[in-house]
C-alpha cells in the first residue's frame, strides 16, 4: 500500500512561517462604552525578525484621568495635538492584516479595538488571537514564576525591554515574552499555528486520566477538598453544583498551571453538601483557614493579617499591630501586610498632624522637636509645644477620619497627588495614589464590617430555586445557622427553630467580634443581593452618612481603568 503525503492544510501552519502583530494600548479606562484609547503601539514579527512597528498617541476626546496620567505618564498635554481614532484606525487595520494578533491579556485590547470598529463602521478584524497571558499559565509552573503580569514573564525570559505603560514599550517587550513562549510551547510538540491554538486550551493526560474522582459526588450546593494518597488536603473549593464544579477540573477550561499540578497529585475528592450557597461559601473559608492547603492562594493565612491601632496613652500615634485589644482605641483594618497598613498611615498622617515618633510621651516630656515639626507636620507635643488637649483634637480628627468621615484624608492626598502631576512627578504621585486607594479601600471596609458586627441577631431570607427561602441566621458577623425552607411551610415555627438551634456567639473586641472579615464580607455580599428580605434585626444596620463608601466609589471608578493592568 503506497503511502501517502499529507497537505500543507493537514499539516498545519509552522510559527516559523506565521506573521504576528504583537500590540497594546494605552485607554482612559476599563470600558470601551465609557472610555476611550489614548495610545497604539504594535509590533510585527516573522520567525523572530522584526518586520515593521507602528505607533501613534490618539486623542481621546475628552479629558485623560490624573489616575491614568500617574500610571502612564500620558497627559491631556501629550495629546492635544494626537489625530483622533477615526484617523489611526484605518492604517492600524492595514497594519495587522494577514495577521496573527498578540496582546498580553488580549480581552482587554481586543474589546477596544472592535468597540472603535463598530462606532467607526468598519467590520471587526477576524484575525486569530493568541493571549501571552494564557500561554504563560499554560507552559509555566508556579515555582519558575509567581504570577503571568508582563514585567515579571519579561525578567523571566530576559527581555532589555522593560514595560512601562506606555503602548510601543510594553509591545516590544510582549515580542521578547512571546518568542520565550513559543520555545517552552515547542517542548510539548507545538510547531504550527493550528497546534499553538489547540494546546493553550487542551485537558492534560493527568486531567483526563482522574476524571472518575467526580464520579461520587452529588449535584448539590457544598464544599469539596482534594486530597493526596495520605488524606493531605490540596486545595478546598466551593459551589452551588459540586458535581458539575468537580467535573470541571478535569475538562479543558481548567487552565491554570498550578490547580493542573494539583490534579496530577491527588488521589480524591471529599465533600462536604451545605443547605445554602451561603453556607458552602462560609465553610469554604473556615475550612482552608483550618487546613491551610498549599494549593489554595486565597485567605490562608488569616491569622496574619495586620491593624493600624490609635493608641491610648496621652499623645496617641499611629501603630501598626497583629492583635486587636479591648482597649477601646481605633482600629483600621485588618490589612493583608504590613507594609499595606503602613501606606493607610502615611496617607492619615498627611492629612492629620499626628506624632510619628514610637516613644511614650507624657505632658512632662521635654525632649527636642523632630524634623516634622519644622516643616509643620507635626506639633511637637514631645517639646511641650502641645499640651494633651491641643493634641487631642488631632487625636478625635483622625479617629474621625478611620471610622466616620475620610474626607479630609481624601482632600489632602488628592491635593498634593495634584501638585507632584503638575511637576511631572508623576511616579511619587501614583505612590500616593496607592496610598489613598489603600486608606479609603481599608476605611470604607472597615466601616462596612463594623455595621454588621455590632448587630447581635439578624435573620435573613432569600428566595431558593425550589420556590422555597434560604434561612440564614447571623450573629454579630458571623453565620450561625442555614437552612431551607420549604415552599408553603409556615415561617414563623421555622424560623423560631433554625434560631433556637443556631451557634452561640460569644463578641469579641475590634471591628470583626466573631469572624474573619472574608466571613462577615461573605455574608454582606448576600444581604445586599437582590431579593434578600431582612426577618429580624436585634439593633440598627446603618453606615456613616459621610462614611469612606463615597470616596471609595470615586476611586474604584478611576482604578476600573487600570485592572487590565494587573497583568501588564
Amino acid at each position: 500500500m503506497d503511502a501517502v503525503q499529507g497537505t500543507l492544510d493537514e499539516l498545519g501552519t509552522p510559527l516559523s512561517e506565521v506573521t504576528f502583530v504583537v500590540f497594546d494600548l494605552e485607554t482612559t479606562g476599563g470600558s470601551p462604552a465609557e472610555h476611550a484609547i489614548t495610545e497604539i503601539g504594535a509590533v510585527k514579527v516573522k520567525a523572530g525578525e522584526v518586520l515593521g512597528e507602528f505607533s501613534t498617541l490618539v486623542d481621546p476626546g475628552g479629558p485623560i484621568p490624573p489616575f491614568i496620567s500617574v500610571l502612564t505618564g500620558i497627559t491631556d498635554a501629550m495629546v492635544v495635538a494626537a489625530p483622533r481614532i477615526e484617523s489611526v484606525l484605518p492604517s492600524f487595520l492595514e497594519f495587522v492584516s494577514g495577521a496573527v494578533l498578540v496582546a498580553h491579556n488580549a480581552g482587554f485590547d481586543t474589546r477596544f479595538i472592535k468597540a472603535a470598529c463598530a462606532a467607526l463602521g468598519y467590520p471587526p478584524p477576524l484575525n486569530p488571537v493568541v493571549d501571552t497571558v494564557d500561554l504563560a499559565r499554560r507552559v509555566l509552573t508556579r515555582d519558575e514564576v509567581p504570577n503571568a503580569k508582563l514585567g515579571t514573564l519579561a525578567r523571566f525570559f530576559r527581555s532589555p525591554t522593560e514595560p512601562c505603560h506606555r503602548a510601543l514599550q510594553d509591545a516590544r517587550a510582549t515580542v521578547d515574552v512571546l518568542h520565550g513562549l513559543i520555545g517552552r510551547a515547542g517542548s510539548f510538540q507545538v510547531h504550527t499555528l493550528e497546534e499553538l491554538k489547540s494546546f493553550v486550551r487542551a485537558p492534560t493526560p493527568e486531567q483526563q486520566r482522574k476524571r472518575h474522582l467526580a464520579e461520587s459526588v452529588p449535584h448539590a450546593p457544598g464544599v469539596y477538598l482534594f486530597e493526596d494518597e495520605r488524606g493531605e488536603v490540596l486545595y478546598i473549593g466551593k459551589s452551588n453544583n459540586l458535581r458539575n464544579r468537580v467535573r470541571s477540573y478535569f475538562t479543558a477550561s481548567e487552565t491554570r498551571p498550578r490547580v493542573r499540578e494539583m490534579i496530577g497529585i491527588a488521589e480524591r475528592v471529599r465533600h462536604v453538601v451545605c443547605a445554602t450557597a451561603l453556607e458552602a461559601e462560609v465553610r469554604e473559608l473556615r475550612l482552608i483557614g483550618g487546613a491551610k492547603p498549599r494549593y489554595n492562594r486565597r485567605s490562608r493565612f488569616p491569622e496574619k493579617v495586620v491593624w493600624l491601632k490609635l493608641t491610648q496613652e496621652p499623645f496617641p500615634r499611629l501603630s501598626i499591630v497583629r492583635e486587636v485589644r479591648d482597649d477601646d482605641a481605633a482600629y483600621l483594618g485588618p490589612f493583608s501586610s504590613a507594609r499595606a497598613a503602613d501606606d493607610a498611615r502615611t496617607a492619615l498622617h498627611e492629612a492629620v498632624p499626628l506624632r510619628q515618633c514610637t516613644q511614650r510621651l507624657t505632658a512632662s516630656t521635654r525632649v527636642a522637636a523632630c524634623v516634622l515639626h519644622e516643616m509643620g507636620r507635626c506639633g511637637a507635643p514631645c517639646a511641650g509645644h502641645e499640651s494633651p488637649a491641643d493634641y487631642s483634637l488631632h487625636t478625635e480628627a483622625a479617629r474621625r477620619a478611620m471610622q466616620h468621615d475620610a474626607g479630609a484624608v481624601y482632600t489632602a492626598v488628592s491635593a498634593r497627588m495634584e501638585r507632584l502631576s503638575v511637576e511631572q512627578r508623576y511616579e511619587e504621585a501614583s505612590v500616593d495614589r496607592d496610598r489613598l486607594a489603600t486608606f479609603i479601600r481599608a476605611a470604607a471596609r472597615m466601616q462596612r464590617l463594623a455595621a454588621l458586627t455590632g448587630i447581635p441577631q439578624m435573620v435573613a431570607a432569600s428566595p431558593a430555586f425550589d420556590g422555597g427561602w434560604d434561612i440564614h441566621v447571623i450573629r454579630y458577623g458571623r453565620l450561625a445557622a442555614a437552612g431551607v425552607m420549604p415552599r408553603g411551610t409556615h415561617p414563623v415555627p421555622y424560623v423560631e427553630s433554625l434560631v433556637a438551634t443556631a451557634e452561640t456567639v460569644i463578641p469579641g473586641p475590634g471591628p470583626t467580634h466573631a469572624a474573619t472579615a472574608e466571613e462577615t464580607e461573605c455574608i454582606l455580599r448576600w444581604l445586599e443581593s437582590p431579593g434578600t428580605r431582612l426577618v429580624e434585626v436585634d439593633g440598627q444596620w446603618s453606615l456613616p452618612a459621610r462614611g469612606a463608601a463615597r470616596h471609595k466609589a470615586r476611586i474604584d471608578l478611576a482604578y476600573r481603568g487600570l485592572d487590565h493592568k494587573a497583568l501588564r
